[in-house]
């Protein structure tokens, strides 16, 4: 049986369809990622995934139980991290972990035990008086997940919960989502870092509530982009974009740092058309042209071009 099993979950606000007829189904023990830009619908399906949000249709068994008819049984089988940290920052660390073993009706030794295990991931140990509003954001994100799986779930949602964490906070975390995966844990995430995805057994794209693409990194690469991609380094990044994207053998252009990435549209353009079009023709200088492997992000943002297309059409 899947951990989690969703069946053409739609959730409607007034003439606004936040998530539009979203299937899917995730695997005991996997680490799930759910991508997509802000506003895509990520927030809202976690929200009926957890039973806080009513479907308008559809529905969702999480742990074996049903959203619509069961909801009181996923919130006691689940645990959940929000986007804002949900712990309690006028609280010491020991009273927000005792608040939320409470919440999860854990006493005795079982506290004792899940309250040890707290402190060492948030590497916390002797620090239990300390105000939670004082501690940096990494070690307050790794507290923030300690509480939320205190309980031992079987099924843990994560909202986008590195946000604004520095990258080795970043990187720390992912370390303990993995501990939790190998545990047995199944975990489903949201992000909108793309190279944390690449840490996801398999991953969702969503675009304006409605799903565009699903597989593991490696499929969402291989399957999704079949033109040739170019990286290009250039000086003059923003005019050199501008003249590539008048070009008929050019599909599709991007920005990475100092960089720019285009899809072509014909695979006998190479490194000489480039240098003659942009050094040759308009006195930009080409310091390198690379055939590349298309990334994440090139294919999330080919994807949301090619979706937001076919919707204004």
């Amino acid at each position: 049986m899947n951990a989690i099993e969703v069946n053409n979950l739609t959730k409607v606000f007034g003439k606004f369809t936040a998530v539009d007829q979203v299937s899917f189904s995730v695997r005991q023990g996997e680490i799930f990622g759910f991508l997509g830009a802000n506003g895509a619908g990520k927030s809202t399906t976690i929200r009926m995934l957890i039973a806080i949000l009513e479907p308008t249709y559809g529905d969702a068994l999480v742990g074996g139980y049903s959203i619509k008819k069961e909801p009181d049984m996923v919130k006691k089988n689940i645990g959940y991290m929000s986007q804002k940290f949900s712990l309690y920052n006028d609280l010491t660390v020991a009273e927000n972990i005792r608040f939320f073993a409470g919440v999860y009706g854990l006493s005795g030794k079982k506290y004792e035990e899940r309250k040890k295990w707290v402190l060492k991931v948030a590497n916390l140990e002797k620090m239990e008086n300390v105000i939670t509003s004082s501690l940096p954001g990494g070690i307050k994100q790794r507290l923030a997940l300690g509480t939320a799986v205190i309980h031992e779930p079987k099924i843990v949602f994560l909202d986008e919960p590195t946000s604004g964490v520095d990258p080795i906070s970043r990187r720390n975390f992912w370390g303990l989502i993995n501990e939790l995966s190998d545990g047995g844990t199944t975990v489903l995430v949201t992000t909108h870092y793309l190279d944390e995805a690449e840490f996801c057994n398999d991953i969702i794209l969503i675009n304006a509530g409605k799903l565009i693409a699903q597989g593991n990194a490696k499929a969402l690469k291989t399957n999704y982009i079949k033109n040739p991609i170019l990286e290009i380094e250039s000086e003059r990044v923003v005019d050199s974009l501008e003249i590539l994207e008048k070009e008929k053998w050019v599909g599709e252009t991007s920005i990475f740092g100092n960089y720019i990435h285009v899809i072509l549209n014909d695979s006998s353009i190479n490194e000489s058309n480039i240098t003659n079009l942009l050094q040759e023709k308009h006195g930009i200088k080409v310091k390198r042209v690379e055939k590349i492997i298309p990334t994440l992000e090139d294919v999330f943002i080919h994807l949301i071009e090619k979706d937001s297309k076919k919707n204004v059409q």
